[in-house]
């Protein structure tokens, strides 16, 4: 199997890519067992973040590096809480103080659509000229009140509508089809096998 840092510490994310890579023989090692220090994230946009974070561990670690940032974007609110999503509630929030402002500041708001985003990175060293990068997104809506046992982040304040639940509501295997992770993880594998088709 090959060896594989996931730049996270988040709990959650280990878990999914876990359960997404598992069919590809990789060995997700958290960056966290390996004593590397989250990276600092000041960029803009997803695929800056993904890409510093990727790197990052790639450099303190010697193996290749997946990475990922991803968060939420209410339409109503220009894009907010966007790469911001973690820390919307201040450094030291949580996923409720998270989900709280965000139903704060769409209250009155007629507009509830909302969108996750996931920028994807892989690099295979620190200083790939080439590093796979996807960006993907998942449609839905924000809900006040919480749904779901299952999930994490703003999931339980996320409704499809197409479903008629949240994505907390899903199971796990049933939300790895269709989220925006899910997704992003699956163009990255076709890259992965075209790429090693044309080597």
């Amino acid at each position: 199997m090959q060896k594989l840092v996931l730049a996270s510490n988040n709990a959650g994310k280990v878990r999914e890519f876990q359960e997404l890579l598992a069919p590809f023989h990789f060995q997700i090692i958290p960056q966290g067992e390996l004593g590397i220090p989250a990276a600092e994230e000041p960029h803009h946009t997803f695929v800056e973040n993904a890409l510093a974070k990727a790197r990052h561990a790639s450099a303190a670690s010697g193996l290749p590096a997946l990475a990922d940032d991803s968060g939420i974007c209410a339409h109503a609110l220009d894009g907010a809480p966007g790469v911001y999503s973690a820390r919307y509630a201040g450094a030291d929030g949580d996923n409720a103080a998270n989900n709280q402002k965000l139903i704060a500041a769409l209250q009155g708001e007629v507009n509830r659509g909302a969108h996750y985003v996931c920028a994807l990175v892989m690099v295979n060293s620190a200083n790939d000229p080439e590093p796979l990068i996807v960006q993907t997104r998942w449609y839905g809506q924000i809900i006040d009140d919480a749904r779901g046992e299952y999930g994490f982040g703003y999931d339980p304040h996320f409704l499809l509508p197409g479903l008629g639940s949240t994505a907390a509501q899903l199971e796990p295997s049933e939300k790895n089809l269709i989220s925006h992770r899910g997704q992003a993880l699956r163009e990255l594998i076709a890259q992965l096998q075209h790429r090693a088709k044309s080597a």
